[in-house]
């Protein structure tokens, strides 16, 4: 079975497996309208393309890696639209969950998929339960203070931002969860893999900044020109198309050749490369074949 594939059946399962009778049914419905139908569910590929590149031992365990890794950027994503932040009306082509079932029920529909996460991470580490406390505390670190997604978001409330530390919480924590997990499922030292999740991180700033201001709203599937609007730093803005292309070449080639030693090496480097230019929407991806 292909990593999608491998990604779309854990994550239905584990919303099958807590949408069980008694529960709220709206809150149920919020949480898979959130997490369906699927975006590009980069984090979960890419973790489940490191631990093949670890020689995965263990299946089920990488792949409740990256699922429970996309449950937790779901969970943000539902946040981030809330009225008290972007107050987003659509996500992914259709209705934010904010907008198609309030802003009440998106908060504990953020709130149950985080929970959800390490619940995937418990059920998916059965067979091999010595992985399991170095997979929560990557995705606990990834997520909360001082460096986490919900420090990222804060970041946008103080007076002053640390552009870097921003930048690193907000958009790189889950990508750095992603390649260390992918490791971690696998028996490797999740350290070493720190880097490359950092680099790509980075790489997906730029390509998710070079989209918002370039990109048409029925490409991404939310709102544009955000962060003009909002005043957030953008390196399109700053840099321009043609710097911001050239930087996110640069960073995507230093991300590849972090990638440490492994059986996979040369094929996740090659992959490395080309998952940078599918990032950028189509028009510019063909410029940068």
């Amino acid at each position: 079975m292909d990593a999608v594939s491998r990604i779309e059946r854990t994550l239905s399962a584990s919303l099958d497996r807590v949408d069980s009778a008694g529960g709220p049914p709206l809150l149920a419905a919020a949480m898979r309208h959130a997490v369906f139908p699927k975006g590009a569910r980069v984090r979960p590929r890419l973790c489940l393309a490191v631990a093949a590149a670890c020689g995965e031992d263990e299946p089920e365990a990488s792949v409740a890696a990256g699922a429970a890794i996309e449950l937790m950027h779901c969970a943000s994503l539902v946040h981030d639209d809330l009225p008290c932040f972007d107050n987003a009306d659509e996500r992914r082509g259709r209705a934010s969950v904010q907008k198609q079932y309030g802003a009440p029920l998106a908060v504990l529909a953020g709130d149950a998929l985080i929970v959800l996460s390490f619940q995937v991470l418990g059920w998916g580490t059965e067979r091999c339960l010595a992985r399991l406390p170095a997979l929560v505390q990557i995705l606990a670190g990834a997520t909360g203070m001082p460096s986490g997604i919900a420090a990222g978001q804060a970041w946008e409330c103080e007076p002053k931002i640390d552009l870097s530390q921003y930048q690193r919480a907000k958009t790189g924590a889950l990508f750095s969860a992603a390649t260390m997990a992918g490791a971690a499922a696998a028996g490797h030292d999740p350290a070493a893999w720190r880097a490359l999740g950092e680099g790509l991180g980075e790489a997906y700033q730029v390509a998710d900044d070079i989209a918002d201001v370039f990109a048409g709203e029925t490409d991404l599937g939310k709102p544009v020109g955000q962060d003009a609007k909002f005043g957030r730093p953008n390196a399109a803005l700053s840099m321009g198309i043609d710097g911001a292309m050239r930087h996110l070449a640069r960073l995507a080639q230093m991300a590849a050749d972090s990638i440490p030693d492994c059986p996979g090496a040369d094929m996740l480097k090659k992959l490395t490369l080309s998952e940078s230019k599918r990032l950028l929407p189509k028009d510019l991806s063909q410029q940068a074949a």
